[in-house]
């Protein structure tokens, strides 16, 4: 059988009219230290960014180093992707669970863990909140847990808590309505909270809750003037 990369006037001919592929490119030392393209095709119709693994063996004795460098390449975004994408919502946890699923996270693993009470509505809010987030940023462990199953006696005035782990050691508490800036709290601001703590990268350009905070205390000083006129009549 004729070798189809063959350097003749004949297969020339035949690759312009689009009967052979192109012949592929002459491997150097130059071109050999360069990282393998995931968009590299073999015959024009083989795409071997998109198989999986199991279909790369079956191409293997084309070009064995070229398939081993690939193979590599993409076992790493797999399992990279794999890492980034472990979690992306929100787990709910008893006191049991506590050393299993915070202390011994994992490596390079960021944890925020919400302590909450039903029938408190910042809690409930701060639960919305990191529902959301936790799909946003899938490799962030969002845990939460009724205080009291976690904490024996766990004091109402401490509620809402979020603690913040990395590698299973308490990097943050955050304790109580005034450290998350009461029901004015939006996703977007605690977010940005989590950001300045190192536990997620935002888009967020500055602080959302300032606007927020800024309402609530004009919304005070208003009530109380409100409230001495009234004193005052």
């Amino acid at each position: 059988m004729q070798d189809p990369y063959a350097d003749t006037e004949w297969n020339d001919a035949l690759r312009k009219a689009g009967i052979l592929p192109e012949k592929p490119p002459i491997r150097t030392q130059e071109t050999e230290s360069e990282p393998v393209s995931l968009t590299l095709t073999k015959d024009g119709t083989k795409d071997y960014a998109t198989m999986t693994l199991d279909e790369l063996d079956d191409f293997e004795d084309d070009d064995p180093e070229f398939f081993e460098e690939f193979k590599k390449k993409r076992m790493a975004e797999w399992k990279e992707s794999l890492i980034k994408k472990r979690f992306g919502e929100v787990l709910e946890i008893s006191g049991v669970d506590y050393v299993k699923e915070i202390n011994n996270a994992g490596e390079g693993i960021w944890v925020v863990l919400h302590l909450y009470k039903q029938g408190f509505p910042l809690c409930a809010l701060i639960n919305r909140h990191i529902s959301a987030l936790a799909p946003k940023f899938p490799d962030v462990k969002f845990v939460k847990s009724i205080a009291t199953t976690c904490v024996p006696n766990f004091p109402d005035a401490s509620l809402p808590a979020i603690f913040i782990y990395f590698e299973g050691d308490l990097k943050r508490q955050i304790v109580g309505q005034l450290e998350f800036g009461g029901l004015n709290l939006t996703e977007q601001g605690l977010e940005w909270i989590l950001a300045q703590e190192g536990v997620l990268k935002t888009e967020l350009t500055s602080d959302p809750r300032l606007t927020a905070n800024n309402r609530s205390r004009i919304t005070t000083v208003r009530g109380q003037n409100r409230a001495d006129d009234s004193d005052d009549e």
